[in-house]
C-alpha cells in the first residue's frame, strides 16, 4: 500500500495558482517603461521623477522594489532603520498588493491632512530605495554577498542605466534565477492557495453529490479536538467521517500533516471506547514530501485503515469511505 500510495503521489511544483494578485508580464513591462522613461533611464533618478512613474502607473511600485530585490517587509524594514519612519510590515504588504490592482492609487493620495502619514511612508519607501539604488553595494566581508551585489545594481545607477539600455547576457540571467528562485514571490504569495488545491477538489466533490459537509476555517477551534480536521461530515456535532487534507512538496510539513493524522485517530479511538460512535478518517494528500519517509506513509495508512486519496484517486472518495452513506437516494 505505501509504494501504491507513492506512486499516486504528484509533484505541485511545476504549476502554480495564479491568485489575484498575479502580474502578467505585459503589465509589469509596461510599468517599468514609465519608470524608465519618467527616470531618463535611471539617469534622472530623483524622488520627483520616482513620484511622476508612480502617478502615472501605481505598478511602478512594485518594479521599484523589484530593482531593490527585497520583500515589502525588508523594505519597510529598511525604510525604518533609516529613515526613522515607521512603516508597519502590514501596510508595505497592503501598498504592494494595492498597487497592482490600482494603477491610479498614487495619483489620489493627494496631501489633504487624511492622507498625511499615508504620503509620509511612502515617501520614506521612496527615498531609502532611490538611496540604496544609487549607492549601490559596499565592499564587504569575504564571507559575506551584500543583497544589492546583483548585475543591476552592484555598481549602483552605473549597473541600473546598463541593464537598461545594453542586453544582458543570459549567463547572467541564468545566475540571477539560480540566486533568487524563479517564481519565489510569487509562490510565496500563493502558498496557500497551493494548499487549498485539495481543499477545492475535495469540497467539489462533496458539493456535487450532495453530501453535507463543514468544512472548518483555518486555526479554527472545535470542542473535542485538539486541532481541528480540514472538513466533517456531516458536521462536528456528530462526525461520521473526518477528513484531513495536505498538499505539500515538504517532508517536514508532510511530517506534521501525519502527526495530526495520528492525533486524530486517538481521538477517534477514545470516542469509540467511551461512545462506541468513532468516526472514520479519511487523509487526502499528495505531493512529494509525503513520498520521502516511507514509516511516516506506513503509519498513515494504518491510522486511516487505508482511506488515503490522491490527486490521482480522488474520484474514489465517495464510493470508497462512508461518505457514500450520504449520498442522496
Amino acid at each position: 500500500m505505501v509504494e501504491a500510495t507513492f506512486g499516486d503521489l504528484q509533484s505541485q511544483f511545476m504549476v502554480l495558482p495564479k491568485g489575484e494578485h498575479f502580474i502578467e508580464y505585459e503589465k509589469f513591462q509596461r510599468a517599468y517603461e514609465v519608470l524608465r522613461k519618467q527616470t531618463g533611464s535611471f539617469r534622472n533618478f530623483t524622488a520627483q521623477a520616482v513620484w511622476d512613474a508612480l502617478r502615472s502607473n501605481g505598478l511602478a511600485f512594485v518594479v521599484l522594489r523589484t530593482i531593490l530585490g527585497m520583500s515589502p517587509p525588508e523594505w519597510a524594514d529598511l525604510a525604518r532603520s533609516d529613515t526613522g519612519v515607521d512603516v508597519p510590515l502590514n501596510t508595505a504588504r497592503d501598498l504592494d498588493t494595492r498597487c497592482r490592482h490600482e494603477q491610479d492609487y498614487f495619483a489620489r493620495v493627494d496631501r489633504s491632512p487624511r492622507n498625511e502619514l499615508a504620503l509620509e511612508r511612502i515617501e520614506a519607501l521612496v527615498a531609502v530605495a532611490i538611496r540604496y539604488i544609487t549607492d549601490g553595494a559596499p565592499a564587504g566581508a569575504a564571507d559575506t554577498v551584500h543583497r544589492l551585489a546583483k548585475v543591476d545594481t552592484s555598481d549602483g545607477l552605473d549597473s541600473v542605466r546598463h541593464a537598461a539600455t545594453q542586453h544582458v547576457p543570459y549567463a547572467v540571467l541564468l545566475y540571477e534565477r539560480y540566486l533568487g528562485r524563479p517564481f519565489a514571490s510569487h509562490r510565496d504569495s500563493v502558498s496557500e492557495l497551493i494548499g487549498d488545491v485539495m481543499e477545492t477538489a475535495i469540497e467539489e466533490r462533496l458539493t456535487r453529490s450532495q453530501i453535507p459537509f463543514r468544512k472548518t476555517n483555518r486555526a479554527e477551534k472545535v470542542p473535542g479536538f485538539e486541532q481541528s480536521p480540514d472538513f466533517f461530515v456531516p458536521d462536528e456535532f456528530s462526525p461520521s467521517v473526518v477528513i484531513e487534507a495536505k498538499i505539500t512538496g515538504d517532508d517536514g510539513t508532510a511530517r506534521d500533516k501525519v502527526t495530526r493524522i495520528e492525533k486524530l485517530a486517538t481521538i477517534r479511538d477514545e470516542r469509540l471506547r467511551r461512545k462506541k460512535d468513532g468516526f472514520q478518517l479519511v487523509a487526502c494528500i499528495d505531493g512529494r514530501g509525503f513520498g520521502v519517509r516511507r514509516e511516516d506513509m506506513r503509519r498513515m495508512l494504518l491510522k486511516t485503515e487505508g482511506k488515503v486519496f490522491t490527486l490521482k484517486t480522488l474520484d474514489q472518495l465517495v464510493e470508497h469511505t462512508r461518505l457514500r452513506e450520504f449520498l442522496p437516494k
